[in-house]
């Protein structure tokens, strides 16, 4: 069955959501195939995918290159298209136009936008207009010039009591579920109470509604260490190298191709 926003709205308290981040076709079959329920196209891309060291040089242009790749690969899972630095900050006029793009060229279901309560003016326009959005609270990585690197968000209480301000105002503003991330377990669980709609974890501990890792990070497939938050399910960055060295070695040795693989 078709995972719909309205479905992961009705999710909280009854399924935990297990999320996932997909950049390309091949991907997203193997993803969707396993019954995830949302796969975001994040705009960890830029790391993942393209080599940057932040998210924020990522373009409009890329993310609905890779968008439209993942939706040609699902069949039911959610897709959501993470709106990448400066496509929805200028204005609200931009940032409607941008995420429309998403969904009309790129056939995404959503889109995703980082910010508290004063991101709720372009939460409430975008749904008025038919855009679906899930929301991102806790650490904001387009926003790490700013707060200083990746560091974990709501160790203070003031910065708890913004948070559940946040919180609120995004699920006011027609958020239909909640990124948050890089938060204390026991500030995770305290939004994951009070909110109406599902929270999805990245660091944030057990008790939220769903969870999220980026794929790469979870395979294995990074040089760099792991995040603290994400348990490495495989070890598919070792096992590719082992089979390159094994390709390499028997084209020099003259044992690839053999009879079986000659017309």
């Amino acid at each position: 069955m078709q995972w719909t926003t309205a479905r992961i709205r009705a999710a909280k308290g009854q399924q935990k959501l297990a999320c996932l981040t997909a950049y390309d076709y091949a991907t997203a079959t193997l993803i969707d195939g396993a019954g995830v329920p949302l796969t975001l196209v994040g705009d960890s891309l830029a790391m993942a995918m393209l080599g940057y060291t932040t998210t924020l040089p990522v373009t409009m242009e890329e993310m609905l290159h890779h968008t439209a790749a993942v939706v040609r690969g699902v069949t039911q899972s959610l897709v959501v298209a993470d709106m990448p630095f400066l496509s929805y900050q200028v204005s609200l006029e931009q940032g409607l136009a941008n995420a429309g793009r998403f969904i009309k060229e790129a056939g995404a279901d959503a889109v995703k936008v980082e910010g508290g309560a004063f991101r709720a003016p372009l939460v409430e326009a975008l749904n008025q207009n038919g855009i679906p959005v899930l929301g991102h609270i806790g650490l904001t990585p387009q926003s790490i010039k700013q707060v200083g690197g990746y560091k974990v968000q709501g160790r203070a209480p003031e910065q708890v009591t913004q948070l559940l301000a946040d919180a609120a105002a995004l699920e006011a503003a027609g958020c239909f579920a909640l990124v948050l991330e890089c938060v204390p377990e026991p500030v995770g669980r305290q939004l994951t109470a009070a909110a109406g709609i599902p929270t999805i974890g990245i660091g944030a501990g057990r008790y939220c509604d769903g969870q999220i890792l980026v794929t790469h990070d979870m395979l294995g497939l990074h040089s760099h260490l792991t995040p603290r938050f994400a348990k490495r399910y495989a070890e598919l960055g070792a096992t590719m190298t082992a089979a390159f060295d094994a390709y390499k070695d028997e084209v020099e040795a003259g044992t690839f191709p053999s009879d079986e693989h000659a017309y």
